[in-house]
């Protein structure tokens, strides 16, 4: 048994989405969660500056003791997990896998929206997953620009969202997507904007943030590293940004947490 918290780490706000997951599969796990705050957003950032930040957060967590990280950054995965993994050898580190191949084992239509980053989209690990599972698929890919903006302050419900979100989600229906990537992990949060917006049409949202927390869950087993099954967790939250926004964190874990 280890009661040693499992380190989670995002841009911003967006990596709460699978903190969720992780909550709802591992309820006696400790968790601490580290949202950059002060560079976000990173998708249109250069690789060698995105690699630089996550190592900065990743060294953080380590030094704070964490048993094991999750890089909850879809963004800093696709920029530095093969970094990170070297230099962090000893300690298992989980990235955000595209959910491409789920998407394009499910179509029924033969297309497959995937809604990412910028910097998600040039990256090796997803071409990489497109060309292994996208060889009879259409995948139609689209930055999903403001999108993360939206989400940090806090207008995921609005009609500006709305108006950010439905050109992009109508061109993919219009392209005959019946499945839809949410390759970012701050788009969950938008998820009842996109789904409002593609009802009707067939087609299923793809979220990897559960699947994600169920490797994690895997790496703890192989590793011993699970939390006593009557331990007390922990949920801890810090920034690279001020006090206000990590109290923006912790708000908004409190919100989305499963178990409150």
């Amino acid at each position: 048994m280890n009661d040693s918290p499992i380190g989670v780490y995002d841009s911003g706000l967006g990596g709460l989405t699978v903190w969720r997951e992780l909550r709802r599969l591992l309820p006696h796990e400790s968790l601490l969660f580290l949202g950059d705050g002060k560079n976000c957003p990173y998708g249109a950032r250069p690789r060698e500056e995105i690699c630089y930040l996550a190592d900065e957060a990743v060294g953080r967590l380590v030094a704070l003791g964490c048993k094991l990280i999750v890089v909850a950054c879809n963004t800093a995965t696709a920029a530095a997990i093969d970094f990170l993994r070297a230099k962090y050898a000893s300690l298992p580190i989980v990235g955000m896998e595209p959910a491409v191949k789920p998407a394009c084992l499910h179509t029924r239509s033969g297309v497959v929206g995937v809604l990412a980053t910028e910097r998600s989209l040039d990256g090796e690990l997803f071409r990489r997953t497109a060309a292994r599972y996208g060889r009879d698929v259409e995948i139609v890919t689209l930055p999903g620009r403001g999108f993360v903006e939206l989400v940090e302050s806090d207008l995921e419900d609005s009609p500006a969202a709305e108006a950010c979100v439905r050109p992009l989600v109508e061109e993919m229906i219009g392209r005959g997507a019946d499945q839809i990537v949410l390759g970012c992990t701050h788009y969950p949060f938008l998820r009842a904007t996109i789904e409002r917006i593609a009802a009707g049409h067939g087609v299923e949202i793809v979220d990897p943030s559960p699947a994600v927390a169920r490797r994690v869950e895997q790496l703890l087993d192989q590793g011993a590293l699970r939390a006593a099954p009557d331990a007390e967790p922990v949920l801890e939250f810090i920034t690279f940004a001020d006090e206000d926004y990590r109290l923006k964190l912790k708000r908004k874990a409190e919100a989305v947490d499963p178990l409150r």
